[in-house]
C-alpha cells in the first residue's frame, strides 16, 4: 500500500477494542519510525514513554478528554520533551555522534559552541517551546508507520500534563509531556468514524501557490 492510501485509511479512532493488543514487533517498528525522525541540530530533545500497564493508564485518565480511548487502547505513547537545553546535554549528544562515527570528540565544537550560545541567551520556557515542536515530527511518522501496519492510532493533547508528568516521574528525567498517541484496534461498533467518509479541505483550497 502507498503512503497516501495508508493516510486515507487512518483516522483518529474514537473507541478501541480493549481485548486486542499490538504485537511487540509492530510496536517496535512504530517506535523506530519515531526514533528516526529529523530533529533540530540532530539533538533528539525528547523521549517516548511507552505505557502498557493498565494501572498506570487508569491513573493517567484523570483530566483526559477521552478517558475511554486512553483506557481501552493497547498502548499509550507519551511524547515528552526536554524541559530545557544545557551545554551538558548538547555535549552528550555530540560525543555520541562522534563516537558512533569514529571521529574525535569535539569534531563539531565550532557548531555546538554556536548553538550553546543561542540557547544560552534564551529562557527555559523558550527552550521547551522549541523542544516540544520537535516531537510532532516524530508523532506524524509514528502515525504513518502505524497506518502501514494497519494499527489504529489517536493523537491527543486533551489530557492533564500535570497528572501524566507526576505519574511517570518526568520531572526527575528533565522532561515534560507534550502529546500522547493511543495505539490499538478500533471497535467497529463503537467507533462512529469508522463508517464515515474521510473529510479534508479540497486540494485547491488547501494549497496556495504563489
Amino acid at each position: 500500500m502507498s503512503l497516501i492510501e495508508n493516510l486515507n485509511w487512518r483516522h483518529a479512532v474514537k473507541a478501541y477494542d480493549a481485548t486486542k493488543k499490538v504485537k511487540e514487533e509492530d510496536l517496535n517498528k512504530i517506535l523506530e519510525a519515531a526514533r528516526l525522525a529529523p530533529t533540530s541540530s540532530g539533538l533528539q530533545p525528547f523521549r517516548i514513554i511507552v505505557v502498557e500497564n493498565q494501572e498506570l493508564k487508569e491513573k493517567m485518565v484523570q483530566g483526559a478528554l477521552n478517558p475511554e480511548v486512553m483506557r481501552d487502547s493497547s498502548h499509550v505513547l507519551v511524547f515528552a520533551a526536554w524541559d530545557s537545553y544545557s551545554d551538558e546535554k548538547i555535549d552528550k549528544v555530540y560525543d555520541y555522534h562522534t563516537d558512533v562515527r569514529d571521529l574525535p570528540r569535539g569534531r563539531f565544537s565550532s557548531y555546538t559552541d554556536k548553538i550553546k550560545e543561542i540557547y544560552g541567551a534564551q529562557t527555559p520556557e523558550e527552550h521547551f517551546a522549541h523542544t516540544a515542536r520537535q516531537t510532532y515530527i516524530a508523532l506524524g511518522l509514528a502515525m504513518a508507520q502505524a497506518a502501514e501496519l494497519r494499527i489504529d492510532s489517536t493523537p491527543a493533547e486533551g489530557f492533564s500534563n500535570e497528572v501524566v508528568d507526576e505519574i511517570l516521574n518526568l520531572k526527575e528525567l528533565g522532561l515534560k509531556s507534550v502529546s500522547l498517541l493511543y495505539l490499538g484496534y478500533r471497535d467497529l461498533e463503537k467507533d462512529y468514524l469508522s463508517h464515515m467518509k474521510k473529510v479534508r479541505i479540497p486540494m485547491e483550497e488547501f494549497i496556495i501557490k504563489k
